[in-house]
């Protein structure tokens, strides 16, 4: 079955970034420690990681990938991660200072982008997309209330990812300075 065509893969990323303040809200109600939403919250993070996948999958196929698309996909994907981070972090279920590390990279490389837009697009590298998998799989386990023995699988995880933002946001502006 085809999609109507005013379903386009942008519409998909601009659709995950309207559906992220309902994961939010799902993951604060009841004050954060009700095990449901927790579970909730965590399957609409799911989905709309799922979306990511999809939306950039869709465009390459179709062959519609659009400079908005380019744009608007990584800045949905640090929507989803950042929300989801903060909101932990301030629930006291994820480390503040993991959030900002994490934060202050993709903040600075989406920035840095904007500014050198102009020389083309820094295509993502597979170091870039497996940084995004292991943040995703990281802060999902800290959104469902998981036993306290777990603690050591979520932050292997979170270590993990943080290791490859640090390395894949060196590789991007080295990546940029080789290029230009």
């Amino acid at each position: 079955m085809k999609a109507p065509s005013f379903i386009t893969p942008n519409t998909l990323t601009v659709t995950r970034i309207l559906l992220i303040p309902v994961g939010v809200y799902t993951l604060f109600n009841d004050g954060g420690d009700n095990p449901s939403f927790q579970i909730l919250s965590w399957c609409i993070y799911f989905v709309l990681g799922l979306t990511d996948i999809a939306d950039g999958k869709w465009a390459r196929q179709s062959n519609r990938i659009t400079s908005l698309g380019t744009f608007l996909d990584p800045v949905a994907d640090k929507a989803l991660i950042g929300s989801a981070m903060i909101s932990l972090s301030i629930l006291n279920r994820f480390p503040w200072w993991i959030t900002c590390v994490i934060l202050f990279r993709e903040i600075g490389i989406t920035l840095f982008r904007l500014l050198v837009i102009r020389g083309g697009v820094i295509p993502a590298s597979k170091g870039g997309k497996l940084k995004s998998t292991m943040q995703s799989f990281g802060v999902g386990f800290f959104m469902l209330p998981l036993p306290a023995w777990l603690d050591w699988f979520k932050y292997s995880f979170i270590t993990v990812a943080i290791i490859l933002t640090i390395t894949s946001g060196y590789d991007y502006l080295r990546s940029w300075y080789l290029k230009r």
